[in-house]
């Protein structure tokens, strides 16, 4: 009785380690579950406010300029040309130092058949200083030509940079335009959704045909593909805009609130001479191509330099050693050398080297002359463009105001009648797409006055803003 005891007891407490054991394991396969829901659910969290910070990350039109300015590939490719026209400066300013040079040149000779000493060693050491005295004027123009240079190069760059601005101003309104008619069209798409289904309980109440509801099912598809092409626009409109700022795949651009009023967009432009006078002085491109001609200049007197005489100093040392002979000290003291000497070259004939690249620089002076005269010209072309674009913009706004308060009048009109059935599908669908169509209108010729606007504001002013 007692072993049966015993046994029973020992059979318990094997039963009690083993209920043990597996409230042990499931107790930390629980808390393995626990850890990889917390760090899951870290993670998740983390990434959540990662894709709100970035959705967060709305941009003003000055803040895309400022970014773009620094950020912008092309526009540091020119700052770039600024620093090697610098370099070009130093090295021109540097012909006015004289070279040094050392040279050594050591042989080793072998005469098998000869009669005397069979090999012959001949070594010799030199320093050779050289400074031009005067070479007809070509190293003062070239200096002044690489000033000239670095002028021009800061002009490129604000040119470039004046480019960027107008491109941002551009794209950041097609945003905009892309915006507002992703709105339209979603409200096309909910009104025509609300006709074809109240069509489909007219269907099936016997009160109207399924050529009805065909039809205002095909209207509502239209609908839902035109909204799904607005935001493809508008999609693309984006990535423009990121290609200018050199931003990245994991960056997302959310462009700020702008309002935008009838005053703003019918405001009076201001008269058009004064805007293309405003615009001469204020063109970075004539004032390069000005700088342009001048260089022409200097490049003339270059080329007439190298048919003048040349005046240069010259003075070196050196020593030299051969073997076999004398001992080494002594062979290098015999043979130690000092001279200086003063050259005169005067051009004669040079296979018309000179006479060409005189013409070729008066060539280019004169193709620098037109390409001035055909900015002026394109400036005006471009600014009277401008001016007529603008104000048949502000004309378009003005009727499609009114075109667009008729459409809703209509439109509304129409949804009346058809709930009492008074009208059919094609007026009802006639009457939505007239309704899409001005507000489509109105919002383009908006943003095509106000685009005028801002352009002609940049021809007087040189900036941009919204």
């Amino acid at each position: 009785m007692t072993s049966k005891s015993n046994s029973l007891n020992e059979f318990g407490s094997w039963l009690k380690f083993f209920a043990n054991c597996r409230f042990y394991l499931f107790f930390c396969v629980k808390i393995s579950h626990m850890k990889r829901k917390i760090i899951t659910t870290f993670a998740l969290t983390m990434v959540t406010f990662g894709v709100a910070h970035a959705a967060d990350e709305v941009w003003s039109l000055a803040d895309c300029v400022d970014y773009a300015k620094s950020h912008n590939i092309s526009v540091q490719k020119f700052r770039l040309n600024e620093q090697s026209s610098e370099y070009n400066l130093e090295e021109a300013k540097a012909k006015w130092q004289p070279s040094l040079d050392f040279n050594t040149t050591h042989g080793y000779t072998n005469m098998p058949w000869g009669s005397s000493n069979k090999n012959t060693y001949n070594g010799q050491i030199g320093l050779n200083a050289g400074w031009t005295v005067w070479n007809g004027g070509e190293r003062e123009n070239n200096i002044k030509r690489n000033k000239l240079n670095i002028e021009i190069s800061k002009l490129e760059t604000e040119d470039a940079l004046r480019t960027l601005e107008t491109d941002l101003l551009q794209v950041y309104l097609n945003i905009l335009y892309a915006r507002e008619a992703i709105c339209i069209y979603e409200e096309a798409e909910k009104l025509s959704d609300a006709q074809a289904e109240r069509m489909r309980e007219l269907m099936e109440a016997g009160r109207a045909s399924k050529v009805d509801y065909t039809q205002l099912k095909a209207q509502h598809q239209q609908d839902q593909y035109n909204l799904v092409n607005a935001r493809g626009t508008y999609d693309t409109r984006r990535m423009e805009l990121k290609k200018l700022l050199e931003l990245g795949i994991d960056r997302e651009v959310s462009l700020a609130d702008v309002e935008i009023t009838a005053q703003q967009v019918l405001a009076e432009l201001p008269p058009m001479e004064e805007s293309y006078r405003l615009a001469l002085d204020t063109d970075v491109k004539l004032k390069e191509m000005g700088l342009q001609e001048k260089g022409a200049e200097l490049d003339v007197a270059i080329a007439k330099a190298s048919g003048r005489p040349k005046i240069s100093l010259n003075a070196g040392i050196g020593t030299g050693y051969n073997a076999p002979g004398a001992a080494f000290g002594v062979s290098l003291k015999q043979a130690w050398s000092e001279n200086i000497g003063l050259t005169l070259a005067i051009p004669i004939l040079d296979n018309k080297k000179r006479k060409t690249a005189v013409a070729l620089a008066k060539v280019q002076q004169l193709n620098t002359q037109l390409d001035a005269e055909q900015r002026q010209t394109d400036l005006a072309q471009a600014v009277e463009n401008w001016y007529i674009d603008t104000r048949s913009a502000q004309s378009r706004y003005i009727a499609a105001e009114l075109q667009l308060e008729s459409a809703k009048a209509s439109n509304e009109l129409t949804n009346e009648q058809f709930n009492l059935g008074l009208v059919n599908t094609i007026e009802l669908m006639t009457a939505h797409n007239n309704l899409v169509e001005a507000q489509q209108a109105l919002l383009q010729s908006k943003y095509m006055a106000l685009l005028g606007l801002k352009m002609i504001e940049y021809y007087r002013t040189s900036t941009v803003s919204l």
